[in-house]
């Protein structure tokens, strides 16, 4: 495999908006068929995109985390499924960059300059919280690991040539194993069933003794050990993803109102768009779609300036910032895509049309991880001072 190198931010805003209005035609009909977006992820690939955080002393461009958030935004506004999809690539490039030995940042780095991707095994069902992790690195008298577990919710790993690992090694802390999509023991099972963001392949990971050499194995519990910037990062994106849900439906709704609704009789309006409530109602969308994106701006140049020089307080700032850009971000998608019905009437109903898919994705991808507890941490932080907690969902 082989890829463009992107050289700057510049470079790399530029292809993400191109390969989204590429994206876009094809994706309510990838939907509806849940038909995985292989192809386009292909496309994803050898444009450079996934490398474009790679430092500049391994060849990359060492994007912001400003741009970074508007490639995913810009994704997002074309299909929200293939946005999300190289999310977990970037945290766990992240984690690379972070705790990875120079050995290890090299080997990676090349990796992905030439096109390769990373999945996510993380997250497990049925235990008692998403931080109960019961998947095992067990150690062999050779240094090297074999793992074992279950892993769901594992989007992008049906696509990825290295599926990360979350795991806990015998010392009970969280280990980041890096295993190659064609391991002896991995399987990835293509059964995710869910209402919205269908063609994400977000199935299930069994992992069955796999081979685990050491230097594939990272030590991700350092990571929250000083001041981070992983969990605010990870979140960013989410929000981007959001934001750029809202701004996707926002734009169907206009399209929709100028070229095929009816003016209310009452209004006395010619046509639909200048029906002075359905104006209205747009208006007040609108204003939800560009608060997104300005709380999206402001938490991303947090990242930022708290990323040139990282201290507790200054991470601190910037994931409240991005706790405040995510939680509007997940309700504006929400009640963005549900207000699209609202105001282009009963045939934006039609599944032929498939509109919902918006609403459907963004009802799937707020789930992600409560609002309701961003806000208790924003609360504590503004009124006490309290500083959020180093999780790494936050």
């Amino acid at each position: 495999m082989s890829a463009h190198i992107i050289a700057d931010d510049a470079e790399a805003l530029a292809v993400a908006a191109a390969l989204a209005d590429d994206f876009r035609a094809g994706a309510s009909g990838r939907d509806a068929e849940r038909r995985l977006p292989r192809e386009e992820l292909d496309r994803l690939s050898a444009s450079g995109l996934l490398a474009v955080t790679v430092s500049a002393e391994h060849g990359g461009a060492d994007v912001t985390a400003s741009t970074l958030a508007e490639i995913f935004r810009l994704l997002a506004t074309a299909d929200a499924s293939l946005a999300q999809i190289p999310q977990s690539h970037f945290v766990y490039v992240n984690v690379i960059r972070r705790q990875g030995s120079e050995e290890q940042r090299k080997f990676f780095f090349a990796e992905l300059l030439a096109g390769r991707r990373l999945g996510n095994a993380q997250s497990e069902a049925g235990t008692r919280h998403v931080q109960d992790i019961r998947t095992r690195l067990e150690p062999r008298p050779d240094g090297s690991y074999v793992l074992s577990g279950v892993k769901h919710y594992s989007t992008g790993a049906l696509f990825a040539d290295w599926i990360p690992v979350l795991a806990r090694a015998e010392d009970d802390k969280l280990h980041v194993a890096y295993v190659p999509a064609d391991a002896p023991g991995l399987e990835v099972i293509d059964d995710w069933d869910g209402l919205g963001q269908r063609t994400t392949a977000s199935g299930t990971v069994r992992l069955a003794g796999v081979p685990v050499p050491s230097d594939r194995v990272l030590p991700h519990h350092l990571t929250f050990e000083g001041p981070q910037l992983h969990g605010a990062v990870a979140q960013l994106l989410h929000a981007a993803i959001d934001t750029g849900i809202a701004a996707g439906a926002l734009a169907e709704a206009v399209a929709f109102v100028r070229t095929k609704s009816r003016p209310w009789f009452e209004s006395g309006a010619g046509t639909a768009a200048e029906d002075p409530l359905l104006i209205q109602r747009i208006g007040e969308l609108a204003l939800q779609t560009k608060a997104s994106e300005a709380l999206l701006r402001e938490a991303a140049r947090a990242v930022d300036t708290a990323g040139a020089d990282l201290t507790d307080e200054r991470a601190a700032e910037a994931s409240i910032a991005v706790a405040a850009a995510k939680v509007h971000a997940a309700q504006a998608a929400v009640d963005v895509a549900s207000g699209l019905f609202e105001v282009s009437g009963t045939r934006s109903a039609l599944d032929s049309l498939n509109l919902h898919r918006h609403w459907r994705d963004a009802r799937t991808h707020t789930l992600h991880d409560p609002p309701r507890w961003k806000l208790q941490h924003i609360g504590r932080y503004v009124l006490n001072g309290t500083r959020p907690p180093r999780h790494g969902l936050l």
